[in-house]
């Protein structure tokens, strides 16, 4: 991740919170399976213990990743967002103007996104796209098949 990760107060804590467990019990679980492998005999051919180091490195790399997400996080306050423009945070109302079809996202940071709550990404070709547009603007939307046009009909938050 690079440069600033804008979330809510929410998501901050759920960072937390997981960054929390991945240290305690988490490097727990993993030292007691270290330590279950290397009882069991010699290192050089012992497939648990290679399993259980992998693991033990996969788990450092996560704190790391989460602790990256968490120093560069700044909280996004829902009073603060000026619904004049799209701006993250914002429930954006859009018509894909090839099919006509409307459909309703709220633009977050990349740890928040989840397509399937209707939460897209500020960072994603559909984010970029929306960013600083006003209701009734066009935006084009570079997408691998081509641009796609989509009409704003309502910003809010």
């Amino acid at each position: 991740m690079s440069g600033i990760n804008y979330v809510t107060k929410e998501t901050l804590d759920q960072m937390m919170n997981e960054l929390t467990i991945l240290k305690t019990k988490g490097r727990a679980e993993i030292a007691r399976a270290i330590s279950e492998a290397r009882e069991k005999g010699d290192l050089k051919e012992n497939a648990e213990y290679d399993a259980a180091k992998e693991a033990q490195g996969i788990h450092e790399a996560k704190i790391a990743t989460l602790e990256a997400a968490i120093a560069t996080s700044r909280i996004v306050s829902a009073d603060a967002i000026d619904t004049s423009k799209v701006s993250i945070l914002c429930k954006v109302t859009i018509t894909n103007m090839a099919n006509k079809k409307t459909v309703t996202y709220q633009l977050v940071s990349e740890t928040e996104a989840d397509l399937k709550a209707g939460k897209i990404s500020v960072t994603s070709p559909i984010g970029k796209g929306l960013l600083g547009k006003q209701v009734g603007d066009v935006a084009d939307v570079q997408a691998p098949n081509g641009v796609i046009k989509f009409k704003i009909d309502s910003i809010s938050v």
